[in-house]
C-alpha cells in the first residue's frame, strides 16, 4: 500500500506513525510544510511544501493536487482537521483518512461561526475520521452528526522503552511530578497548589515536585512556588526531548495530570507503562486512559483538594503505589501497546484503500 502521510513533519507523533508505516511494508511520502525531526526512517520520502505558517495551508493545495497527481498514492492519511485537513481537499479522488488531535476539533470551532464552517467542511471533506479517544469521538460526532464514520485508535506507546526503573531505591525521597508543556489548559498551576497543600499537612522534607517542561507559564509558575515558599522543593527541568522523556518519568513516584482540557493524555499512558501510580482529572480522554481506583486516581477538574488528598493518600502508602503502578503497566500492554496501535491503523487504512464499510 503506498500512503501519502499529510502532517507536520516537526511532530514526534508524525515520526512515529511515518516509520511505523513503513516499517508494516508501506511505500510513505510525507508530504509537510514543517521542517522535520531528525530520525525519520530512510524508507519515508519526505517532501517539503514551499508555503510556511498560516496561509500555507491555502498557497500549497496547488503542490500537493501535483504531487497526488505524479505519487498516485493508495491512500493519504491526514493529521490535524484544520491545517493539514484544508490541505486534504486537494486530495481527490483519493480516499482521505482524517486523524483530529484534540484543538483542532475542540478549540478551533468556538472561535468564530467561518471557523466553524471551515472545519466543517474539512470534515466532511474525507473518508473516514480517527480520534485518540471516546471523548474526542463524540465531540467530532456533535460536529458532523454522525454523517461519518469515526473510529477510535489509540496514541500508543512502546513499553520497550517506556518500563520501570530496574533498580529504583525505596528510602528516597518521594517525588511527584509531570511531563506537560507549561501552557494554562494543562493545570501545572493547579498541581502546584495541590502540592501546597500536602506539604502544608505533611511538612515531609522528603517530598518533592518536578515539572519537566517548557513553555510561556514557566515564569508565573515558578513565582507561584516563591509565593509558596516551596523553593526548596520544587524544580523545574524545563523542555527535554521525546527521547530523554522515559528517564525523566522514571524520576518520579506519582505522576499528576491536572488538565483543564485533554484529548487523549498520550503523557499519562508513557507514565503508566513505566509502573507509575497516576492522578489525573475527569476531563477529556483522561478518564479512558486510566482505570480509577487500579492503576491511578481520577479527581474532578479544577478541585486542589480532592488531587491533594490523591496525592497525600498516595504518599503516606507504598504499597498502594507499587500495586497500582503494576497494574498500571499491565493496562497499557493490554490496551495501549504501540505496535497493536499501528496495526489497528494500518487495518482502517487498508480497509478505506480496499472501500470496505468500516464500523
Amino acid at each position: 500500500m503506498k500512503v501519502l502521510l499529510l502532517s507536520a513533519a516537526n511532530s514526534v507523533h508524525t515520526l512515529r506513525w511515518a516509520n511505523a508505516y513503513a516499517a508494516k511494508g508501506c511505500e510513505v511520502h510525507l508530504v509537510t510544510q514543517h521542517r522535520p525531526l531528525e530520525g525519520y526512517a530512510r524508507e519515508v520520502k519526505v517532501h517539503r511544501l514551499p508555503h510556511r505558517a498560516g496561509l500555507g495551508y491555502v498557497m500549497n493545495g496547488p503542490q500537493v493536487k501535483q504531487l497526488v497527481a505524479l505519487l498516485r498514492p493508495d491512500v493519504v492519511n491526514a493529521h490535524y482537521a484544520t491545517g493539514y485537513g484544508t490541505l486534504a481537499r486537494w486530495c481527490d479522488p483519493v480516499p482521505v483518512v482524517l486523524n483530529v488531535w484534540g484543538s483542532d476539533v475542540h478549540e478551533f470551532p468556538e472561535k468564530s461561526v467561518l471557523h466553524r464552517s471551515w472545519l466543517l467542511r474539512n470534515l466532511l471533506g474525507v473518508r473516514l475520521i480517527v480520534s485518540t479517544s471516546e471523548a474526542m469521538a463524540r465531540q467530532v460526532r456533535s460536529l458532523i452528526d454522525e454523517a461519518l464514520p469515526v473510529v477510535v485508535v489509540p496514541f500508543g506507546v512502546d513499553t520497550e522503552r517506556f518500563k520501570p526503573a530496574p533498580d529504583k531505591p525505596k528510602d528516597g525521597p518521594i517525588i511527584i511530578g509531570t511531563v506537560k508543556t507549561l501552557m494554562p489548559v494543562y493545570g501545572v498551576d493547579l498541581l502546584i497548589k495541590a502540592f501546597s497543600k500536602v506539604e502544608a499537612v505533611l511538612k515531609a522534607p522528603s517530598i518533592r515536585l518536578r515539572i519537566v517542561g517548557g513553555g510561556k507559564e514557566r515564569r508565573r509558575l515558578e513565582q507561584m512556588v516563591r509565593e509558596d515558599h516551596l523553593a526548596d522543593r520544587v524544580e523545574f527541568i524545563g523542555a527535554v526531548s521525546h527521547d530523554r522523556v522515559p528517564d525523566e518519568l522514571r524520576e518520579l513516584d506519582i505522576y499528576v495530570a491536572l488538565s483543564r482540557e485533554e484529548s487523549f493524555g498520550v503523557a499519562v499512558v508513557e507514565a503508566q507503562a513505566c509502573g507509575i501510580p497516576v492522578v489525573v482529572s475527569d476531563v477529556g480522554g483522561l478518564p479512558e486512559v486510566v482505570a480509577a481506583g487500579e492503576s491511578g486516581m481520577v479527581v474532578p477538574a479544577e478541585d486542589v483538594e480532592a488531587a491533594a488528598e490523591a496525592l497525600r493518600t498516595l504518599i503516606s502508602d507504598p504499597e498502594l503505589r507499587e500495586r497500582m503502578g503494576k497494574a498500571g503497566r499491565t493496562r497499557v500492554q493490554e490496551h495501549f501497546e504501540w505496535d497493536h496501535c499501528v496495526d489497528r491503523m494500518m487495518t482502517v487504512l487498508q480497509d478505506v484503500f480496499a472501500n470496505k464499510a468500516i464500523c
